[in-house]
């Protein structure tokens, strides 16, 4: 194959759980030459930890075991290479597991696993103190190594997820450690395409629009056709559901990022240098992409075990709303001041409304989340005091499940270490081991100067509605912070949403982020801005902190807040 042939490079998983029969759909849908699936989170990796205290030989992703079972056969009969991440913690283990099952199936692939990532046994001599899980975030050469070793299968830990894309891209068309344009079109086409459906319509802001998605019902798994120099055209296989678009693709771009400069362990990749254009139906072209020296560091993800928590939901139904919350708090309180769990959370949800046709309709929801390091504390000693009430308290009572025990929940908290201090490690298909040398150049991560606002658009009328009809917008997390990235589909819009959703006018729309450190970033070659919010989700999704732990529909709720948008864009 020519180095100048495109790599074809599917994906099959956005996360662990994801939809089963995509890898399937995959290999059976048309041309690819890769295949790849991200199968961790932060949230995966502490699911990870536990399973692995239970069981030494696991930590790893299971789903994939079982998806290989059924299309191990067909990736080898067609000659796609599959690259994942679903080693989690003990990615030598799920490559044994592979091996074992193609012996079983009688396939003859060549299996082969990245390491080092895993940092548990010297996280204390690293000054992380004593997590459930330390991992770095390992870059692509591994990755890359393995496949130049002839690999069919490879099975990594914890590396960036644009590295599953950047590995095989590099690999297919022998790039250098020093080509960071080439490096960065690759990150910037692997971060597009990592979220499966998200970039194929999942997800999407104007999903309502049938002429842009005409069918969302079942859409297929994203493609990245990368290129030698490292454009990309993003696209999918023929026939299936979805759609991909300038608008599909810009969302993805926009999804857990924070300034211009977009740090990994191979290169920094300018996002305020994308071009996005249209190539035809479901066909996206990126180009443009700049890439710089990486940081010295890598990012480590940590996490631990804060405790025990639960939780109950009272529902309030018609009249006298607070009252009714007023009355059931005071009595909990009451019942729990003995032995008070150390973290009590209230939450009025009013969803009622006035005069309401139906019952649900007229009621209110009031949440009760509590937290200790010890599990007696919240579990029935919690749960079923609140069920004790049920014919002592305010008219109407009842709860929307029965009293049950705590669960243990995470605390996530980013790190970062010298790249030089991290072992990375390619265990080829023969048992061989390659150390994988840091990035020989490296350069101190910086915020890009803030780019000029466009000309405002001249005074004209206004009208109120909601900023939605106008905005896309996709959120997400990173760790205990959210981001928002907002983007419009024409220069007219751009020119208004640049000079009108300031920081302050942010903080005005979200309330909740009122008191938060937010910051913005202009990138004004997506007609987008992007929006970090510092501490909004605690200590991580897995401490659940917040009614929408992940952040997944903040920007939703803002794009339902109601502004003044000029007459000609509506």
């Amino acid at each position: 194959m020519s180095v100048r042939e495109p790599a074809r490079i599917g994906n099959a998983s956005g996360f662990y759980g994801d939809r089963f029969a995509a890898m399937q759909e995959q290999l059976t849908g048309g041309e690819l030459d890769y295949l790849t699936g991200d199968y961790l989170a932060e949230l995966t990796m502490l699911i990870l930890g536990r399973d692995l205290m239970k069981d030494p030989s696991r930590g790893y992703a299971k789903t994939f075991l079982h998806q290989l079972r059924e299309n191990l056969a067909l990736a080898i009969d067609r000659g796609v290479k599959i690259v994942v991440n679903a080693g989690g913690l003990n990615p030598a283990g799920l490559a044994d597991a592979v091996r074992a099952l193609a012996g079983e199936l009688q396939v003859d692939a060549a299996v082969a696993h990245v390491e080092g990532d895993d940092l548990r046994a010297r996280a204390d001599e690293l000054g992380f103190g004593k997590p459930l899980t330390a991992n770095a975030y390992l870059g692509a050469w591994g990755i890359a190594e393995c496949l130049r070793a002839g690999a069919d299968v490879v099975i990594t830990g914890r590396v960036t997820d644009a590295s599953l894309v950047v590995g095989p891209a590099a690999a297919h068309h022998g790039w250098r450690r020093e080509d960071y344009d080439a490096l960065a079109g690759a990150v910037v086409a692997g971060h597009v395409v990592e979220c499966g459906a998200q970039a194929t319509g999942g997800n999407y802001a104007f999903f309502q629009d049938r002429a842009e998605v005409p069918d969302l019902r079942h859409p297929g798994f994203p493609i990245a056709e990368v290129h030698a120099d490292g454009s990309s055209v993003i696209t999918k296989h023929p026939g299936t559901g979805g759609a991909v678009t300038v608008g599909t693709v810009t969302a993805q771009l926009l999804y857990e990022i924070a300034g211009a400069r977009y740090a990994g362990p191979d290169v920094t990749t300018r996002f305020d240098t994308i071009q996005v254009d249209s190539e035809g139906q479901d066909r996206v072209r990126i180009s443009g992409v700049r890439g710089e020296p990486p940081p010295p560091e890598l990012k480590v993800c940590l996490n631990t075990l804060g405790g025990h928590r639960n939780a109950m939901t009272f529902v309030l139904t018609g009249l006298d709303i607070e009252a009714k919350a007023a009355l059931v708090r005071e009595q909990m309180e009451h019942l729990l001041e003995k032995a008070p769990p150390a973290e009590v959370r209230w939450t009025l949800a009013r969803t009622d409304k006035a005069d309401a046709a139906t019952e649900e309709e007229a009621s209110a929801l009031l949440h009760c989340v509590v937290k200790d390091s010890d599990p007696e504390r919240v579990g029935r000693a919690f749960s079923g005091a609140a069920v004790e009430l049920a014919l002592a308290s305010y008219p109407g009572f009842h709860v929307t499940a029965p009293p049950g025990n705590g669960s243990p929940y995470g605390v996530y908290r980013p790190a970062y270490v010298e790249a030089g201090k991290v072992p990375h490690v390619a265990v080829l298909p023969d048992g061989s081991r390659v150390d994988i040398a840091p990035a020989g150049q490296t350069q101190p991560l910086e915020d890009v100067p803030e780019p000029e606002l466009p000309e405002p658009l001249p005074e004209q009328p206004h009208r109120r509605a909601p900023l939605g009809l106008v905005a896309g917008a996709r959120s997400g997390d990173k760790g205990g912070d959210a981001n928002v990235g907002v983007w419009v589909r024409s220069d007219a819009a751009w020119r208004w949403l640049a000079n009108t959703l300031t920081v302050e006018e942010f903080r005005r729309l979200l309330p909740e982020t009122a008191d938060l450190p937010v910051r913005r970033y202009l990138l004004p070659n997506l007609r987008a801005m992007n929006f970090v919010v510092s501490g909004l989700l605690g200590q991580g999704v897995a401490s659940q902190a917040r009614f929408d732990p992940q952040a997944k529909a903040l920007g939703e709720w803002l794009r339902s807040r109601h502004v003044d948008i000029p007459e000609e864009l509506l």
